[in-house]
Order: C-alpha cells, then sequence, then structure tokens
C-alpha cells in the first residue's frame, strides 16, 4: 500500500530535531508529505518560519507543538497540540516555564553523572546551549558515551551505545534520573484547547506497552477532554493500531499518524511516512481540512 501522505509530528532544532523548521518543512516536501505538523516539544518558536515555508513549497502545515506532561505517577506522556494559535500567551508562558525545567533538570542529571564517576564532552553540550538548542537526556548520554574516559568502564558495561546508556541510567528508577516540573495531562488539554486548539495522545503504546493499560489510560483522558490518539507510529504493531483505532471509533475520537521525524541521521525517527496504516482510515476531522495555520 502507499505510505501516507500526512505527517503529523516532526521535531526541528528548536526541540531535539536536527533540521532547522524550514529544512524539516523541505525534507518533508521532498519525501511526498502534503500535509504536515511541526511539532516541537514544549515550544511553538519554530511555527511560523515552518508555516512560511510550506507555503513556498505548497504543501499544508498545521501549527503544533508536543507538551510534555505528567500522568498517575509517569513522568513522560506527551500531548499534541494542533491547529494552536503559537503566540497564545497562556500556551507561551506554560511552555516557557517546560522549556525551563528542562534545562535545571538536564544540569541536575549532569550533575549525577559526574557523582557516578562518569565525564561528559562538556565542548558538545557547551556548544548545543550556544546555538539555542535544549539539552535532553539523548544529549547527556551522547555526551557519556563519546568521552574517551568512559570508554573501558562502558565497554565493561555493555553501554558503548548511546540510547542502551540512557535506559540504563536516565530513565525512571535509574540512578542519574531527575523527577521533572511538568503540567498534567487535564492542564494541557485546557491550555490546548484555550489557545484554539485539538488535543491528541502521542505514541501511547511507546510509552505504556499493555493494551488494557492504555484503555484505562485513554478512558481518564476522555474525562479530561482529551480530541483524539495518535494510532499510526513507526514502531506500533498492527494490532496495537486496530485497537486504537477501533476504540477511538468507539468514543468518537480523531486517529492521526506520523513518524515522528527528528533527522535524517536519527537512529530512529529519520524518514517521513514511515508508519503504516494497516488499510485503515485515519479520523484526521478539522486536521484534515488545515493548510497552514492561522
Amino acid at each position: 500500500m502507499a505510505a501516507p501522505t500526512f505527517d503529523l509530528q516532526s521535531h526541528s532544532v528548536h526541540s531535539d530535531g536536527a533540521l532547522a523548521p524550514a529544512d524539516v518543512v523541505a525534507a518533508a516536501a521532498d519525501a511526498g508529505v502534503e500535509l504536515l505538523a511541526l511539532s516541537d516539544h514544549d515550544t511553538s518558536a519554530g511555527v511560523l518560519e515552518a508555516r512560511a515555508a510550506a507555503r513556498a513549497v505548497g504543501i499544508g502545515l498545521i501549527d503544533a507543538t508536543e507538551i510534555t506532561t505528567t500522568h498517575d505517577g509517569r513522568q513522560d506522556i506527551h500531548i499534541l497540540g494542533y491547529l494552536i494559535d503559537p503566540e497564545h500567551p497562556p500556551l507561551v508562558a506554560a511552555l516557557a516555564h517546560s522549556r525551563g525545567d528542562r534545562e535545571r533538570r538536564a544540569e541536575r542529571m549532569a550533575a549525577r553523572l559526574r557523582e557516578l564517576g562518569y565525564e561528559l564532552d562538556e565542548a558538545t553540550l557547551r556548544a548545543r546551549t550556544a546555538q539555542g538548542k535544549t539539552i535532553g537526556r539523548p544529549h547527556l548520554a551522547q555526551a557519556a558515551t563519546s568521552h574517551p574516559a568512559n570508554e573501558e568502564r562502558l565497554r565493561s558495561e555493555g553501554l558503548l551505545d548511546p540510547t542502551k546508556f540512557l535506559v540504563a541510567y536516565l530513565i525512571e528508577g535509574k540512578p542519574a534520573f531527575v523527577d521533572r516540573e511538568a503540567p498534567s495531562v487535564a492542564e494541557a488539554v485546557e491550555l490546548i484547547h484555550d489557545a484554539g486548539g485539538v488535543a491528541v495522545w502521542a505514541h501511547p503504546f511507546w510509552d505504556i506497552p499493555e493494551i488494557a493499560e492504555v484503555r484505562a489510560t485513554l478512558d481518564a483522558f476522555r474525562g479530561y477532554g482529551i480530541d483524539g490518539v495518535e494510532a499510526f507510529y513507526p514502531s506500533f504493531s498492527e494490532r496495537q493500531v486496530r485497537f486504537l483505532v477501533r476504540t477511538c471509533a468507539e468514543h468518537g475520537l480523531l486517529t492521526t499518524g506520523s513518524s515522528d521525524f527528528h533527522g535524517p541521521g536519527h537512529h530512529t525517527f529519520s524518514r517521513f511516512r514511515a508508519f503504516e496504516l494497516h488499510g485503515l482510515e485515519p479520523n484526521l476531522g478539522p486536521l484534515g481540512r488545515a493548510d497552514a495555520g492561522p
């Protein structure tokens, strides 16, 4: 089957992507994307640049952001806000607070890694900060695994790969993990709605592997006013996709999808349109009628 022509989650240098917003749009257009969302983590700063680039190349662009939230003890539930006003003052302020927490949290996690005996590639981290880019856990993992002083220890622990290092040290319950300050899902949904947008739960099975728990979590999110679910995603099995599409249809929720593009060199999310529809029809609702934002 032909790959979908919409791709409703992507990231630029304004969060953890590799390309400038205009270059994300260009890459999407080159890949045959006809409807794109730039959804940087906890910011809408790249939306205006992306919107202008989308108009120039003739593809649709949905103004978006991806808000990091907490729910029921989980630290990293992501809610996508589509069709937002990217300059809505309460949303801008809330996202700025979250970014500030991200920076403070990265500093605390870096300090913990040093306490655990790891040296970090400080030059790379400083260069990223100087370019106005945020530092997240993947960047800390890269800074640890690329420092030659750590090589012998990392080799003995089987952690030369940055992703394996991140899982061993920087996820919840691991030695260098630090809790985040983030809005609740209910607060994020309200922020998105107040900014004129549509709230969609991003990649549910990425965070919660069991179908029964995803079902229970979605029931809670429906109580908060969630509008849809990202049902089509590169890592989802056909069984997971069919469950999400069926459940959303039962409750009148939108079903979106994305490749979660982070850049052409990313180890997991490097290709636009890299997700399967499995013969199912997405329900994009008002997103499917968007062109290039307000």
